[in-house]
């Protein structure tokens, strides 16, 4: 690790010296180009390094550029502060996935909540095949009696036109979604034609942008990403619920 934040001190040195001077986005954007073609950026943000600008790609990719657009660092910032390392590039994900969260309407998700007002919400991108999704399923009741709110969203592991992403069109094509959701997550067969003008194959591709590899994945309500099952008395703790 030392030898890698020296390694990383160093270029940023040598690409960001006192004339590096911050650019306008938009100037920045309508430089960043390879081979002549425009890059299909999607968003510059500045950092905390004078000189040196987060750029997001539509396609979900993530990097960085100095003002000019002809020097670029791919791999994640850290700060080195009172209390150790600390993950710039990581806090900034957190805070574009919560933001692209926010845009899915809650008529697009399958969602489990108690009548009261949650005390916090997770979004969990599920699988019906996937068994560790079944298992945190069987908790989601427990979930709700302590405040937690669980909107899922799709992900067929096998990609959108696999017989998972089959089963997950059968559920968002419900009258019920929720009672879809439970009866595909005890493997019982569902009488539902996948026919409808459901959101699997657009959510499998937002879990993809958003760092998705595997199911369950969890966002938390700050935008941390939590791959994989976590039990409910944990995930509480994380939500910092439990006192």
């Amino acid at each position: 690790m030392n030898r890698l934040l020296l390694t990383a001190t160093g270029l940023l040195a040598s690409l960001f010296t006192a004339q590096a001077m911050a650019a306008p986005p938009q100037a920045l954007t309508d430089s960043l180009t390879v081979n002549g073609e425009s890059m299909p950026v999607e968003q510059v943000l500045d950092t905390p390094v004078e000189g040196l600008w987060e750029v997001h790609l539509a396609n979900g990719e993530t990097f960085y550029s100095d003002a000019t657009g002809e020097h670029f660092i791919v791999g994640d910032i850290y700060q080195n502060g009172a209390d150790g390392l600390v993950n710039l590039s990581e806090q900034s994900r957190n805070t574009q996935r919560a933001a692209r969260i926010a845009e899915v309407p809650d008529s697009e998700q399958v969602i489990f909540r108690s009548d009261e007002a949650p005390q916090a919400t997770i979004y969990v991108f599920t699988d019906t095949t996937c068994p560790y999704c079944q298992r945190l399923h069987e908790e989601v009741p427990a979930l709700n009696e302590m405040g937690i709110a669980v909107h899922y969203l799709a992900f067929p592991r096998a990609g959108a036109g696999s017989e998972g992403a089959r089963l997950l069109s059968q559920v968002w094509c419900a009258s019920n979604p929720a009672e879809a959701m439970s009866a595909a997550k005890r493997g019982e067969a569902l009488d539902i034609a996948p026919d409808c003008d459901n959101l699997v194959e657009s959510q499998y591709h937002l879990g993809m942008e958003l760092g998705v590899q595997g199911t369950p994945a969890i966002v938390m309500p700050d935008g941390r990403l939590v791959p994989g099952y976590v039990p409910a008395e944990r995930l509480a703790e994380m939500l910092d619920l439990n006192g």
